[in-house]
């Protein structure tokens, strides 16, 4: 579908556009001037894109939050990747949500998108967190 959009086959309400990349409003926002930015190349997962693709895209976003902190007059953003589907990812391509913040938005924290997970806060549990940043070769 987006291929379709950056081929001009169906329309877009254009935020901001780059070599590479095309920044348009969500046609289902979740606040006005929720915006996505995508790579002009289909590409699912944001690992399979190059490193000239992925600075090309964050500098996408970096230009959309600059136009609409000016317009909505904030410098908070709520900016979310689905990475796949299992993440939540409706369309197999590279998107980048760019979702002006304001007081009184309605929009939540990381939080709410797992509200039936532990409450943030307490003690973390370093050694569990230890023994899987050992798995996954981080902590040596």
């Amino acid at each position: 579908m987006f291929e379709k959009i950056v081929a001009g086959e169906i329309p877009c309400h254009r935020v901001a556009e780059g070599e590479n990349w095309l920044a348009f409003l969500d046609i289902f926002p979740r606040s006005p001037g929720h915006t996505l930015v995508i790579p002009k190349q289909g590409i699912q997962h944001l690992s399979n894109l190059s490193t000239s693709q992925r600075n090309e895209l964050f500098d996408g976003v970096c230009q959309v939050e600059t136009i609409l902190g000016t317009y909505f007059n904030t410098t908070d953003f709520t900016i979310c990747i689905h990475d796949g589907p299992l993440a939540g990812q409706e369309v197999p391509h590279v998107h980048v949500h760019v979702i002006p913040r304001i007081a009184g938005d309605g929009g939540g924290t990381l939080q709410s998108m797992w509200p039936n997970a532990p409450a943030m806060g307490g003690q973390a549990d370093h050694a569990a967190l230890a023994l899987l940043a050992t798995q996954l070769g981080g902590d040596q």
